[in-house]
């Protein structure tokens, strides 16, 4: 027993000393000296998912120093081949932007455990170099309902996911309940939402079929999050004259009659606060959130939104700071 504790107590202090050696190590070089790429599933122009990302990027590497490179229209079949491809050329951080890198991320991490392992949106964490940044989704989508809700002209509330995931399932709880009780407030008794998956991140023309259907069953407000998709549908809705929700990039631009406002997730700051969490030695395994607290989701709006909406919206991220706001209790399956 002895031995056997004795032993246990070696691992236990050659795995401490590991880890403390490498926080070390991190601390020491500058930012330009780490090796750093971002993977992307999507091109960086798609004024959406990829572009906010690699925002991120390129704020890192004007306000850090750093020289962090990227690889977009990454393809699922591609994910494992190119964590491998960067961690065998020994690169120190590798970041990839998407829940669906999770499983890929994981599987690979532990043959290369001088690498750290960042999934963006990621929530899951098999090992001590997987480290998952995650914004809070449903607080962002809680601001876009807020809107929402008090835009719509009958309380007919459409959504659009990617893909039927965790973090997507929770972010469009919390965005129908919301959108849902602020239109019934207003008086519109009515007032439902209704919501489908497109089971892809790409595919433009579906966005916009998909849209056009939801829109001809009685939809007057539209909030899509699933990349290059919602620009199909904020085609649909511009071409129906229904209102749109942008969110994760400003999209008001695309069709500024349409797209009445945007919830914009500033992954300026989400990067560089990961990066520098990276460059301390304190961005280790398990997953690292943020949302309002942090500064991460931002309301864009047009002419289209009275101020009382905005006072409404500013009133109301307060009070998630403050704790006063339950977010998690909208959820189904938390």
């Amino acid at each position: 027993m002895k031995r056997s504790l004795i032993t246990l107590l070696i691992c236990l202090a050659a795995g401490t000393a590991a880890f403390t050696a490498r926080a070390a190590a991190v601390k020491k070089a500058k930012p330009s000296d780490y090796k750093i790429v971002l993977i992307l599933p999507g091109p960086i122009n798609d004024q959406s998912w990829n572009a906010t990302n690699y925002a991120g990027l390129v704020q890192c590497n004007k306000e850090l120093g750093t020289k962090m490179e990227y690889q977009e229209n990454v393809q699922a079949s591609d994910y494992e081949s190119s964590f491998r491809n960067y961690a065998e050329r020994g690169y120190d951080l590798i970041m990839a932007a998407g829940t669906q890198f999770d499983t890929a991320a994981n599987k690979v991490a532990s043959n290369y455990p001088k690498t750290t392992f960042c999934v963006v949106n990621g929530m899951v964490s098999s090992g001590k170099n997987v480290a998952p940044i995650f914004p809070k989704e449903y607080e962002a989508s809680y601001l876009a309902a807020l809107i929402a809700g008090n835009v719509s002209p009958k309380g007919q509330f459409a959504t659009i996911g990617g893909f039927p995931n965790k973090a997507m399932e929770a972010l469009l709880d919390v965005y129908e309940k919301t959108a849902v009780s602020v239109a019934k407030k207003r008086g519109l008794a009515g007032a439902k939402a209704v919501r489908a998956y497109a089971n892809s991140w790409d595919d433009v023309a579906l966005g916009k079929q998909m849209t056009s259907t939801m829109i001809d069953k009685g939809a007057d407000v539209m909030f899509v999050y699933a990349n290059q998709v919602g620009l199909g549908s904020i085609q649909a809705a511009k071409e129906k004259g229904v209102k749109f929700i942008g969110f994760s990039s400003d999209q008001n631009s695309i069709a500024p009659n349409t797209v009445v406002a945007s919830v914009v997730f500033d992954f300026s700051t989400f990067y560089t606060w990961a990066v520098k969490k990276y460059m301390s030695g304190s961005l280790d395994g398990g997953v690292h959130e943020g949302g309002i607290a942090e500064g991460i989701f931002k309301p864009v709006y047009t002419s289209a939104i009275n101020q009382a909406t905005k006072d409404l919206v500013a009133k109301s991220m307060k009070d998630v700071v403050a704790g006063k706001t339950n977010l998690k209790a909208l959820i189904v399956n938390k």
